[in-house]
């Protein structure tokens, strides 16, 4: 039995296309629809597979053949189920995720209101690095006290510095420095939109973990859909001499991780998604479900997202994955680095590490309040 899939925008052309490279006889086995492109105006997407030669046996080819063909058809119905069951099961989110966030104004009149002195100016400053108003006011906040002339709140710290910290301190949180325990296997799961870096920054970390802690770490790359991914996963995983799996399904992930039980670390670098794609982001979840022990999810956010679509990334992907961190790349291509206080005050979530440039290992740096102190304010 020869399997062939054809896809299109419209069933009935799919079908024709399909009757007309292989003949009449060409036989419907199973077909699955998704939608694809950013709302509104996502359309139906359709494939549909089918049997060259109707379903009958071909001479020569062995009830053997047949039975795998259906075999993999049946496990790829289920597939499918599993993923449509993740899509449709989305909704059950595993922390509270924060309504999307309209782009604000420069200083509103209630902070102009509130406040006054070096505390204005520090926010403006914040402002215009791109930290939202409200953000910066509750920040600054912290290092106020009320100035009895004005009657309004003013800096009661020695300097900028000194109060942003003070704010930072108080109203971001952080997880720190990874340091996995001794004789515990740890495993991180990277996950983000496409283009934020997710492969570059996994290897730095890995030559983190490898190199300044000599700990044992195998890398899994569940992109099979990007071009030279896997090459590229190969390569780093070469340099380091740390052994580098492909996965493609939640089968084969149980197979990996029971081959590689003498290892500390193990880091899962996920195909980049859309986060309006649900489907892809359903087919990353199942793949993902095939851990055996606990996971670590760390989203990776590009400095350079307006506030407002950097929230969206965070409220759709932790719909689907409970997500443990954020982890910020791309500083070296934006100079509104405002994401680095407002994703971590609206969404709750810690920040974990930044990403400063290309270089692997040495453009990591694991964020702190000191760390964005000196990239808001300069050193």
């Amino acid at each position: 039995m020869n399997v062939k899939v054809y896809e299109g925008k419209d069933f009935e052309s799919v079908v024709e296309k399909a009757k007309k490279e292989l003949g009449e006889d060409a036989y419907i086995l199973y077909y699955e629809v998704e939608k694809r492109g950013i709302p509104p105006f996502r359309k139906k997407y359709f494939r549909v597979f089918f049997s060259v030669n109707g379903g009958k046996q071909k001479e020569g080819e062995s009830v053997q053949e047949i039975q795998k063909v259906e075999k993999e058809i049946e496990e790829l119905k289920q597939l499918v189920s599993e993923i449509k069951n993740a899509v449709e099961n989305q909704s059950s989110v595993p922390l509270p995720v924060p309504e999307h966030i309209d782009n604000g104004v420069f200083l509103g009149k209630e902070i102009l209101t509130e406040f006054t002195g070096d505390a204005v100016e520090l926010i403006q400053i914040l402002v215009k690095k791109g930290v939202k108003p409200e953000v910066a006011a509750e920040i600054v906040k912290e290092s106020c006290g009320l100035d009895i002339e004005t009657e309004k709140l003013d800096l009661n710290t020695s300097s900028f510095k000194e109060a942003l910290l003070k704010g930072i301190s108080a109203k971001i949180n952080f997880t720190g420095d990874f340091q996995p325990k001794e004789g515990e296997k740890v495993v991180y799961a990277f996950v983000g939109p496409t283009g934020v870096g997710k492969t570059t920054n996994l290897f730095k970390l890995a030559s983190k973990f490898v190199i300044e802690e000599d700990l044992k770490v195998g890398i899994i790359t569940t992109d099979t859909f990007k071009v030279a991914a896997v090459q590229q996963v190969r390569e780093y995983a070469h340099v380091l001499n740390i052994p580098y799996f492909v996965v493609s399904d939640s089968k084969k992930m149980k197979e990996v991780m029971e081959k590689i039980e003498d290892l500390d670390v193990i880091l899962i670098d996920t195909v980049g998604r859309s986060h309006y794609d649900y489907w892809r982001l359903g087919e990353i979840k199942v793949t993902l479900s095939g851990l055996n022990v606990p996971l670590n999810v760390v989203l990776l956010v590009s400095c350079n997202y307006e506030t407002s679509e950097a929230v969206e990334v965070v409220n759709r992907y932790r719909s689907f994955f409970p997500v443990n961190a954020l982890f910020l790349t791309k500083l070296d291509e934006t100079s509104k680095p405002g994401n680095l206080l407002n994703l971590p005050f609206i969404t709750s979530l810690p920040l974990s590490y930044i990403s400063t440039g290309q270089r692997v290992p040495e453009d990591l740096k694991v964020l702190s309040p000191e760390v964005i102190t000196d990239i808001l304010l300069g050193k």
